[in-house]
């Protein structure tokens, strides 16, 4: 059998030039696919048929990385409540759970959303959608600018939790040995356990989750800044 001729590189096909748009745009795939716990720069940069050293003239490292795919992901999260009619709090609970609804699926992204400062064009959009129903329910400025910052954590939290625990083999044993312990504590030595019992483990996710907010935005409408803030 003839041996085949060496292909020179000259003919083989080009590599498409690498930019920050395909480099974050190959992550969001291997967030889909993987997990964004699997997405590291050396996997992605095989993904590039790359090295990873090349990847860092576009991202400084892993955790900018996450920051601009938690970016593309919060392009999901549905903003129309902030102009719509209606209750400014049911607005505003809209908004969010369109927000922790696009993580609970994703827990590892939104593990890294805890940990990460996005600054991209669609996490703008969402801090600033948020501030504005603050402003229509009559939240001072200077709350609501603190306030924003909570809202979103109790919510990235909630879908960090809930998302992570939902893909855990052992979580609803988990709850069981939970909720067995706080039915039966001693009375003896934990009072207010026994007293409260299953009150402890009530309601339903969306409802707590919904109490956590109007919990936080009745704090803000009576709680000032403090006089004197530490710099």
């Amino acid at each position: 059998m003839p041996r085949s001729s060496p292909v020179s590189r000259r003919d083989r096909p080009a590599k498409p030039a690498l930019s920050r748009e395909s480099v974050v745009a190959a992550a969001v795939e291997l967030v889909r696919e993987l997990g964004t716990e699997r997405v590291t720069m050396r996997r992605l940069a095989q993904e590039l048929d790359t090295g990873p050293a090349s990847l860092y003239v576009y991202v400084r490292d892993t955790a900018e990385l996450h920051a601009a795919v938690l970016d593309v992901f919060l392009a999901e999260v549905d903003l129309t409540p902030v102009d719509a009619d209606g209750d400014w709090r049911d607005r505003l609970w809209g908004v969010l759970e369109s927000y922790t609804a696009v993580l609970f699926p994703r827990p590892g992204l939104a593990r890294a959303a805890m940990v990460t400062h996005p600054s991209g064009p669609n996490y703008l959009a969402l801090v600033d959608g948020v501030l504005a129903l603050l402003a229509a329910g009559g939240i001072p400025a200077d709350r609501a600018a603190w306030a924003v910052d909570v809202l979103l954590l109790v919510a990235t939290a909630t879908a960090a939790e809930h998302g992570t625990r939902a893909a855990a083999p052992s979580a609803e044993a988990e709850d069981d040995e939970l909720v067995a312990a706080l039915t039966d504590a001693d009375p003896a030595a934990h009072p207010h356990i026994a007293a409260l019992g299953p009150e402890l483990f009530s309601g339903t996710g969306p409802d707590r989750s919904r109490w956590f907010v109007d919990v936080l935005l009745a704090g803000a409408t009576v709680t000032p800044r403090p006089a004197k803030e530490t710099p």
